[in-house]
C-alpha cells in the first residue's frame, strides 16, 4: 500500500479541499431565472465579472471547500486586456461554429485521489485576449469546419504566451501549500499581473441565511494574509509569500452597472478588483474595501506584479490553512510537502501497475483529469422554480424540470467536463465510475448510491437525466457500472462490497420498473426512449413525436433494457451466493429478457422485431396504427450505433451458478420447457467434467458473425480508431422515408452538420468512448464462451482471429488514439496545434468527448477526462 493508499482509508478530512470548483457557472440551468429557457442569454459571459451566482462559483485552476462556500483561484492581466482573466471563454449555443465550446486551452497533468497533490497549467496570451475575433471566427466558419480555437487566432505565434502552473500539495488535511510559477515562452519581455483570489460564494443575499462570512486582510511578520470567518466552516487563512498589495472586495451584483439601478444593495461588487487592476480605479473608497476588521469583505486578492524576461519563470508560494495561519509558512514544512507528496504520488501510480512509458502518461493523465472532474453540485429545484424572497418574481412561467422539485443536492459529483458539461449526466456518471474505481473505488461507489438517493433519484424510480432536462431518459447503465465497480474492488482486495451491491441494487430495482411502465407503452417488449444520449443519430429527432398514429420502437432502447435486465440478474445472483432470497429475483430478470429476446425477432406492434434477417442488422421500427385497428411496421433502415447496441446484451451462466444456487437453476429450466420460444437466446455448453454453462444473448452464433461481418468491415464501422456511430457506407447519404414523410442521413465522420440538440455533438460517424467500451466487453463475454470461433478481421481480409482477439484488437485501436504513432503525432491530436513539432504543446494531451471516425481527431468537448478516461481502463487490460 502506498501512502496515498493508506491516506485514502481516512478520506474524509484529506477530501474536505480538492478541485471541486466549477470551470463555469454562466449560462448554466442553475443560473436562469428567465421566463424562455435560454440559460445562455440569461446569464452571459460578458455578465460574469460584475454579477453574483446563486448557486455555484468558477474560477481558473481553483479549488474549494467539499461544500462549495470558500473559494480558491488564480486571476491574471497582461496589462492589455479588456478585463481580469479570472475564468476561462467560451461560447454560448447559438454564437456560431459548434456552440458550448470553450475556447482556452488548458491541461490536468497530474493528481491523486486525495487531492494531496493536483497540478494544472493554464496557457495565457501576451497579447490581449481575443474574445470577438473569437466570436467572429465562429460566427463566419461553417458546420464543415472545425470550431476555432485560441490558438486558430494567431495571439499565440512565436509562442508569446505564459505557462501558468498551479500546483497543490498538502502538508495536512486542513493546510494545502499552493506554488504558481508563470513562465514566459515568447522571445521578449512581458509584463504579468497576478493575483491569486479567495472568495465566500454568495449565500447571503438571496432572503434565505442573512448570515454573512467575512474576509479581512492584514500584513504582519513579513507576509500577507487574509483571515476568514465562516458559520460552518470556521476560521480558514490564505497567507501571502511577500508583500503583494492586498485587495478586498464583495462578492455582489452591480446592479448599477449591469441593470441601471438606482443604487447597489452593497458599495462594493464582485468586479471591485477587476476595476482597481485593470481601469485604474485607485480610489479605494469607490472599489475596493479596505478590508479591516470593522469593515471586513467577502472576495480578495493579492495583487503581484512582474516583468518576465524570455524564458524567465516567476513563482509564488501560498498557504491556505484551517485557523488564524502557520507561524512559519514558507519554511521547510512547505517545500517538504511538495517533494513529499509529489514522491508518493510517484509512488502510487507505480502501484496500480507498469507498462511503457508512453502508456503510463497516457493513463496518469487521465486519471489525474478525472479526478478533476469532481465539482460542488448544489441545486434545489423547488426554491429555483419559486425563486427567492429577496429578488424580483420569476419572470413567466418556467417550465422545465417542473416535475423534479424534489431534487435537493449538495454534494461532489464528477462531471463530464470541466467546462461544456459543468453539472452531472446520469450515463457520463456511470462510465466515468468505472476508471474512478481503478483509483478511489469508495468515491466510484459513492456516486452511483448518490445518484440513487431519495433527493436525486425520482419518485417514480427514475434517474435524473442531466441538469438542462432532468425528464430526458439517458441509458440505463448504472447497474453495468455498478457491476464493474464491484469487480474491480472484488479483484484488487479479494473481496466485493456486497453491502454496496445490495443498496444499488434494491433502487435500481425502482427504476427498471419505471422503465417497463413508462417506455413500454403497449407491454410487447419493444421499448421506447428517446435519443438515449446518441444525440442525432436518427434521420429524425428521436426525443420528438411522430405525426400521429406513428410510434418508434427502437433498438438500441430494447438493447438496453434486455442489457439493463442481464446486468441486474447478474447482481441478484453475486448477492445470492450470500442470501438465497435473491434467487428469486434473479429468475424475475431473466425471464424479462428472454421476453425481449422473443420479441426481438417475432413480436412488436405489428408482430416483428428489430432484427432484419435480410441485412443481418438491427433497425428501429416506425409502426403506424390505423384507425381500423391494423398495424403495419417498416424498418428504418439506416445501419448506425442503435443496430450495434444489441451486442451488448449477453451474459454467461459460469459453473457456479448451477451448482451453487440449484432453485435458480430449477426455475430456469420450468420457464424454458413453459416457454420453449425462449431457448432461442440461451446457448447451454457442457464441459468435459459434465458442469454446465450457458450464455444469454440476443444473438446467437449465427447473427453474432453476421453483425460482426458490419461492424468489422473498414467500409462500414471499423475505423483505424475504433468502431463508427454510423455506417460508412452512407458516405453519399441516404433517404428514408418516416412517419409518411422524406428524410436524409448521411456519413458525417467529424463536425456534426445538423442543429439537432444544439449541434454541439455527433453522432453520424465519430467515435464515442463509452460504447466502444461497452462492445469491447461485450466481444470479451462472447470470445469467453465461442472459445472456438473466429472472424475476419477486418471483414473480407482473411485475417481470422477469435471474438476475444477481436475485442483486443478494439482496444488496441481505442488505445492508440492518445500514443505516438509512426509519424510521432498522437491521431487524437489531428490537425490542431496540439499535433506541432513543438513540445510546448506536444507534451499534453488532449481527451476529447468524441473522435473523427476517419482520422481520430478529437473533437467536441475538450476536457472529457469524464467517459474518455475509459482510455485507462482499457490501457490496464479491461476487462481481465
Amino acid at each position: 500500500m502506498s501512502a496515498e493508499h493508506e491516506r485514502m482509508t481516512d478520506p474524509e478530512p484529506w477530501r474536505f479541499w480538492g478541485p471541486y470548483l466549477a470551470g463555469r457557472q454562466w449560462g448554466v440551468v442553475r443560473e436562469d431565472y428567465s421566463g424562455n429557457g435560454d440559460a445562455w442569454g440569461y446569464f452571459p459571459f460578458d455578465q460574469a465579472r460584475s454579477r453574483a451566482y446563486r448557486w455555484g462559483e468558477d474560477g481558473i485552476a481553483g479549488l474549494c471547500d467539499r461544500h462549495g462556500f470558500l473559494n480558491f483561484s488564480v486571476a491574471l492581466w497582461n496589462g492589455k486586456d479588456a478585463i481580469l482573466k479570472e475564468r476561462f471563454f467560451g461560447l454560448a449555443n447559438e454564437e456560431g461554429n459548434h456552440g458550448e465550446d470553450v475556447k482556452e486551452h488548458w491541461w490536468i497533468t497530474d493528481g491523486t485521489p486525495s487531492h494531496s497533490w493536483m497540478q494544472v497549467v493554464y496557457r495565457y496570451p501576451q497579447a490581449a485576449f481575443p474574445y470577438q475575433r473569437l466570436r467572429e471566427l465562429a460566427a463566419n466558419e461553417g458546420r464543415d469546419a472545425r470550431e476555432p480555437k485560441l490558438a486558430d487566432t494567431g495571439v499565440l505565434d512565436d509562442n508569446r504566451f505564459f505557462d501558468v502552473e498551479v500546483t497543490y500539495a498538502k502538508a495536512g488535511p486542513q493546510d494545502v501549500c499552493i506554488r504558481i510559477t508563470a513562465t514566459n515562452h515568447g522571445p521578449e519581455a512581458a509584463p504579468l499581473h497576478l493575483l491569486p483570489q479567495l472568495w465566500f460564494r454568495n449565500t447571503w443575499s438571496w432572503g434565505r441565511d442573512a448570515r454573512k462570512p467575512a474576509l479581512v486582510a492584514s500584513k504582519a511578520n513579513g507576509w500577507s494574509r487574509v483571515l476568514t470567518e465562516h458559520g460552518k466552516l470556521g476560521r480558514h487563512t490564505l497567507q501571502f509569500e511577500g508583500e503583494p498589495t492586498l485587495l478586498v472586495t464583495d462578492n455582489e451584483t452591480d446592479e448599477v452597472g449591469l441593470f441601471g439601478a438606482d443604487s447597489n444593495p452593497c458599495r462594493y461588487t464582485k468586479a471591485g478588483i477587476d476595476d482597481h487592476v485593470v481601469r485604474g480605479i485607485h480610489s479605494a473608497c469607490q472599489v475596493v474595501n479596505p478590508g479591516s476588521a470593522s469593515q471586513p469583505g467577502t472576495k480578495a486578492a493579492g495583487w503581484y506584479r512582474f516583468d518576465v524576461a524570455a524564458g524567465e519563470t516567476k513563482s509564488v508560494k501560498l498557504r491556505l490553512i484551517a485557523g488564524t495561519g502557520h507561524g512559519d509558512p514558507f519554511g521547510p514544512s512547505f517545500d517538504s510537502a511538495f517533494e513529499e507528496r509529489r514522491q508518493e504520488a510517484d509512488e502510487f501510480y507505480r502501484a496500480l501497475g507498469d507498462s511503457t512509458p508512453e502508456e503510463n502518461a497516457v493513463v496518469r493523465k487521465a486519471l489525474a483529469g478525472l479526478l478533476w472532474t469532481k465539482q460542488h453540485y448544489r441545486f434545489r429545484v423547488r426554491d429555483w422554480l419559486d425563486g427567492d424572497p429577496a429578488k424580483p418574481p420569476v419572470a413567466g412561467n418556467r417550465a422545465r424540470n417542473r416535475h423534479w422539485r424534489h431534487v435537493d443536492v449538495a454534494d461532489v459529483m464528477t462531471m463530464p467536463d470541466e467546462w461544456e458539461y459543468p453539472w452531472f449526466a446520469a450515463w457520463d456518471l456511470a462510465f466515468q465510475t468505472v476508471p474512478m474505481a481503478v483509483v478511489d473505488p469508495q468515491f466510484a461507489k459513492d456516486q452511483l448510491l448518490l445518484l440513487c438517493r431519495e433527493w436525486l433519484m425520482h419518485p417514480n424510480g427514475q434517474l435524473p437525466a442531466y441538469e438542462w432536462e432532468f425528464g430526458d431518459a439517458n441509458p440505463p447503465v448504472h447497474a453495468w457500472a455498478a457491476l464493474q465497480v464491484y469487480r474491480a474492488e472484488q479483484a484488487a482486495t479479494g473481496q466485493g462490497d456486497r453491502a454496496f451491491l445490495a443498496r444499488v441494487f434494491q433502487k435500481l430495482l425502482l427504476n427498471f420498473s419505471w422503465w417497463v411502465n413508462r417506455k413500454d407503452v403497449d407491454g410487447n417488449y419493444l421499448f421506447e426512449g428517446g435519443f438515449l444520449g446518441m444525440d442525432n443519430i436518427g434521420p429524425v429527432n428521436r426525443s420528438a413525436p411522430l405525426e400521429a398514429g406513428w410510434r418508434l420502437e427502437q433498438s438500441d432502447a430494447t438493447s438496453w433494457m434486455a442489457t439493463y435486465a442481464l446486468h441486474l440478474m447478474q447482481m441478484a445472483l453475486e448477492l445470492a451466493r450470500h442470501d438465497d432470497a435473491y434467487e428469486d429475483v434473479a429468475t424475475k430478470f431473466v425471464e424479462h429478457f428472454l421476453s425481449i429476446g422473443q420479441a426481438f425477432t417475432s413480436f412488436g406492434a405489428a408482430g416483428r422485431g428489430i432484427w432484419d434477417s435480410t441485412d443481418g442488422f438491427c433497425y428501429d421500427l416506425i409502426t403506424r396504427f390505423e384507425p381500423d385497428g391494423t398495424v403495419r411496421s417498416q424498418p428504418v433502415r439506416v445501419r448506425s450505433m442503435v443496430g450495434l447496441i444489441p451486442l451488448l446484451a449477453t451474459a454467461v451462466l459460469p459453473p457456479w451458478v448451477f451448482t451453487e444456487l440449484p432453485r435458480f437453476a430449477d426455475r430456469l429450466n420450468y420457464l424454458l420447457r413453459h416457454q420453449p420460444a425462449y431457448g432461442k437466446s440461451i446457448t447451454w455448453h457442457t464441459a468435459p467434467d459434465g458442469t454446465r454453462s450457458a450464455l444469454l444473448a440476443l444473438f446467437n452464433e449465427h447473427k453474432l458473425r453476421r453483425v460482426l461481418g458490419r461492424m468489422l468491415d473498414e467500409g462500414e464501422f471499423l475505423s483505424p480508431h475504433g468502431i463508427r456511430s454510423l455506417s460508412a457506407a452512407h458516405r453519399g447519404g441516404l433517404a428514408v422515408e418516416i412517419a409518411g414523410q422524406h428524410h436524409s442521413i448521411g456519413y458525417e465522420p467529424g463536425e456534426s452538420r445538423t442543429p439537432m440538440f444544439g449541434g454541439n455533438s455527433n453522432w453520424r460517424g465519430p467515435v464515442w468512448f463509452p460504447t466502444n467500451a461497452l462492445l469491447v466487453e461485450a466481444l470479451h463475454t462472447f470470445g469467453t464462451f465461442y472459445d472456438d470461433v473466429t472472424v475476419d478481421l477486418p471483414t473480407g481480409s482473411g485475417r481470422q482471429v477469435s471474438v476475444t482477439g477481436a475485442a483486443q484488437e478494439l482496444s488496441r485501436r481505442l488505445a492508440a488514439l492518445f500514443l505516438p504513432g509512426s509519424d510521432g503525432v498522437r491521431p487524437a491530436d489531428g490537425k490542431r496545434i496540439e499535433a506541432s513539432t513543438d513540445p510546448l504543446w506536444s507534451r499534453h494531451i488532449t481527451f476529447s468527448e468524441y473522435f473523427d471516425g476517419d482520422t481520430g481527431e478529437g473533437l467536441g468537448a475538450t476536457h472529457q477526462t469524464g467517459w474518455t478516461a475509459l482510455v485507462a481502463v482499457l490501457l490496464r487490460g479491461w476487462p481481465a
